[in-house]
């Protein structure tokens, strides 16, 4: 079956950690077509357990993004199964011995994706939902003058505390699977991949989605059936691949970086993009305390956030109408100023 998407043989690719990704590939894919200046160009990273074909959903004819205004650029996370990943490395780094790949390191990458190999000279616009607005914060924040507008939603410029330790509770149920054996499992390790999916699901949603049974409308007809559902959607993934891209997350931060040392104000305050920040009012662990804070550090950027009884999924991608709409509206307004 021929791949749907490219690959950018990036060689063995530097990481922050001293490693390197050995005969590095990232996977992305493309919408629309470059202007002659280099300069229409719209960067929509993926997010933890999507590619571009989740993205997609956001992207065409009469949408907000549209291919035939935009050149539209997804590229898909390191771990994710179609770029690097334990999933799909062989040799000495396969498995459980992928190294660490940071969010910077994703960017990074990405870089050298947009700017080197398609030639984009400006970027209109960095976006992302959750993952993807991690690392669309750092994108803004490392290239202040290649991007001129940043919308991230349901996402933040790092991990907090209590976002870490959510995680910790995620990969702990996976983890604690007898096949699990460290990452070095000879079969999927399906008991822990249905804890991993059974927890994660109390964090996706609000209390009130659950409360007033919310998850009918997404074709379950009680509480079980959808922890169920979320269980089988998780069987889908390599665990490696979870937990390569989890780390990420745990330990995102923008400022973590030979630019700003730590310095979180710094960095935030590097970003010049007209910049909305879209968190969700009722999300579990990107709050809108986290995101006053960041918005009140950039400059000129505004809070607008979604007012939704789906928490922290509010803005998975065309998953929800009203949300989706109030969505686009946000960015067609950011795409004309």
């Amino acid at each position: 079956m021929i791949p749907d998407y490219d690959i950018l043989d990036l060689g063995d690719f530097p990481l922050q950690s001293g490693q390197m990704l050995r005969s590095a590939r990232l996977a992305y894919k493309t919408y629309g077509t470059l202007s002659p200046g280099g300069d229409n160009c719209v960067v929509f990273p993926t997010y933890y357990t999507g590619n571009h074909h989740s993205n997609a959903r956001l992207i065409g004819a009469g949408r907000a993004l549209d291919p035939a205004r935009y050149f539209i650029v997804v590229p898909n996370l390191f771990g994710n199964g179609l770029s690097s990943s334990p999933s799909n490395t062989v040799g000495e780094q396969a498995g459980a011995d992928f190294p660490q790949v940071t969010i910077y390191d994703n960017v990074m990458a990405q870089h050298r994706l947009v700017t080197g190999h398609l030639g984009v000279k400006a970027i209109e616009l960095v976006t992302g939902w959750s993952m993807g607005a991690v690392q669309s914060f750092q994108w803004a924040a490392l290239f202040p003058e290649l991007v001129q507008r940043l919308l991230p939603f349901c996402g933040a410029a790092r991990c907090s505390p209590h976002n870490f330790v959510f995680l910790e509770g995620v990969k702990a149920a996976l983890c604690a699977d007898a096949g699990f054996l460290a990452g070095r499992y000879v079969s999927p390790p399906k008991t822990g991949l249905r804890a991993f999916g059974r927890v994660y699901c109390g964090w996706a949603y609000s209390q009130a989605f659950f409360r007033d049974g919310l998850y009918r409308q997404l074709g379950c007809d009680s509480v079980e059936a959808f922890l169920v559902a979320w269980e089988d959607e998780h069987l889908a993934w390599d665990a490696n691949d979870l937990l390569a891209k989890l780390w990420a997350w745990q330990y995102a931060d923008l400022s973590a970086n030979p630019s700003f040392k730590g310095d979180f104000a710094a960095a935030l305050g590097a970003i010049r993009a007209r910049t909305i920040i879209m968190p969700g009012d009722r999300d579990l662990y990107f709050p809108v305390e986290d995101s006053r804070i960041e918005a009140d550090l950039i400059p000129g950027a505004e809070l607008r956030p979604f007012r939704s009884d789906y928490g922290h999924c509010a803005g998975a991608p065309a998953r929800f109408p009203a949300e989706t709409a109030f969505l686009e509206q946000a960015l067609r307004e950011l795409l004309a100023r």
